[in-house]
């Protein structure tokens, strides 16, 4: 799940302190123009977004929508069956093509106005064999 915030410091203080939440990793992903702060909830992963320019998509949300809920992960094995099965079934697809997340993940977005209003982000773990922004 991740969560657009002002301040990742800010916000990942009380969820650590108060709810046990462990700190994972903190990356930085340019080609988003956001810092990511991965903290785990068992196995499940909450991640902090944080802009680091005014113009990019994290600070766009949080002056639109304020802090918040921003979209929800979903793990999968193979990123590009997967988007072939989003557009088949008819799902509006905010990436037509996988780009490099955080993680060395390969990541594909699907547009809330098709998923009940949900931006829902598909993730595909790297593998030795495949590489993040690697087809």
């Amino acid at each position: 799940m991740g969560v657009a915030c002002r301040s990742i410091a800010e916000s990942a203080t009380p969820l650590v302190s108060a709810l046990g939440l462990t700190d994972v990793a903190l990356e930085e992903v340019p080609s988003q123009k956001a810092r990511m702060q991965f903290l785990a909830a068992g196995e499940t992963h909450v991640e902090l977004l944080e802009s680091t320019s005014p113009d990019g998509p994290i600070a766009k949300f949080i002056e639109k929508r304020g802090e918040g809920l921003h979209h929800i992960a979903l793990l999968v094995s193979d990123l590009d069956v997967a988007l072939t099965e989003a557009r088949a079934a008819g799902l509006r697809l905010v990436d037509e093509f996988p780009r490099p997340g955080a993680r060395g993940a390969r990541i594909a977005f699907l547009h809330p106005k098709s998923t009940g209003g949900v931006l829902i982000e598909l993730v595909e773990r790297p593998t030795p064999n495949r590489q993040a922004g690697s087809a």
